[in-house]
């Protein structure tokens, strides 16, 4: 199996503060995961200007100011973002950044960024899904709130418009996301249905769904994480923090090592215990040689270094050639 590709998403969790961005960055490479993933806008580009706010957002952030408002003030400039990329590289982690605009995936592609996030409210954005296909670059696409039919159509726009190498992330929307809605055989079905790499971009809340999801093969797994999930900002408290972030990454190893090839076999560590735990066929009683071997004077013992006793069928009715004692090996 591949390595499952980690992308921990910092998103906005930075509040609009630099050194917070790169501290996240710190903490994202100290986990060991592969990616470290912000979000790039320009506020007016993404929402209009009396846009409500999502539920979750109403109870994490200012409840009198506008959804344009709180973004306004979760912006990167594109000095930021040329900061942020130079710190990623140089603490050996790849700087991704998801694009909520067409200007945002111009300003990334400039930047020379390989990778382009398509978040899942832009799944449906037919004029969005051709920029990023023209970009000639490997596609990431989150499903959430996604029918398969609406999978479908745009994996047609982004093939049809250049992309060849896209990943379709299962993902729920809702921060954090309910157990019962999670959903994971999705993720698995998508990959039948379409068949294109999937993995799985988590809004729910510990670290046990995205371990699953790996199990079950997912190829990327994406999550939010935070320095405080009581800092002030919309996606804090359904994100992890640094230490909870480091168990979700080891946990990801450990699963992505015991999935293996797949193929049935010995496995090397277990290969000392096929002589202990396995049987031979041995005399249940004293045998004299010239008697016929029987149900009643064979039975079969351990250690497994004699006679398979899946040869019992043959073995019985043939002569014994010499003496033997209980529990002595049976040989031919």
């Amino acid at each position: 199996m591949s390595k499952v590709f980690i992308i921990a998403e910092a998103g906005v969790n930075h509040n609009g503060d630099i050194k917070k961005a790169k501290r996240l960055i710190d903490v994202a490479a100290g986990a060991g995961a592969d990616a470290v993933k912000f979000q790039t806008f320009k506020a007016e580009n993404l929402v209009c200007k009396n846009a409500k706010k999502a539920k979750y957002q109403l109870e994490t952030t200012d409840r009198s100011e506008t959804q344009y408002e709180m973004l306004k003030k979760l912006e990167l400039t594109e000095p930021m973002h040329k900061e942020l990329m130079e710190y990623s590289t140089k603490k050996n982690i790849l700087f991704l950044s998801t694009p909520f605009d067409i200007e945002s995936i111009k300003l990334l592609s400039t930047l020379g960024m390989q990778v382009f996030k398509i978040p899942s409210g832009e799944i449906t954005n037919l004029p969005y899904l051709r920029e990023i296909a023209g970009q000639k670059k490997k596609v990431i696409l989150s499903t959430g709130m996604s029918s398969m039919d609406e999978v479908k159509a745009a994996v047609d726009v982004l093939r049809r418009n250049g992309a060849e190498d896209i990943t379709l992330l299962h993902c729920n929307t809702q921060y954090p996301t309910p157990l019962s809605d999670v959903n994971l055989f999705a993720m698995v079905k998508m990959h039948e249905a379409i068949g294109l790499p999937v993995g799985y971009s988590d809004h729910t809340q510990g670290i046990e769904i995205p371990i699953a999801a790996a199990a079950l093969g997912a190829a990327v797994i994406e999550k939010h994480f935070t320095l405080d999930k009581n800092m002030e900002g919309p996606d804090h408290k359904a994100s992890l923090e640094p230490q909870e972030l480091n168990r979700m990454v080891e946990g990801i190893r450990k699963i992505e090592q015991a999935l293996g090839n797949g193929i049935k076999q010995t496995s090397e560590s277990e290969k000392p215990n096929v002589g202990i735990v396995r049987k031979s066929i041995v005399a249940a009683v004293s045998i004299k040689k010239g008697e016929k071997y029987t149900e009643k004077n064979l039975t079969t013992k351990r250690p497994g270094t004699g006679i398979n006793p899946m040869r019992w069928d043959e073995i019985m009715g043939m002569i014994a050639d010499r003496d033997y004692e209980t529990d002595e090996m049976i040989q031919i």
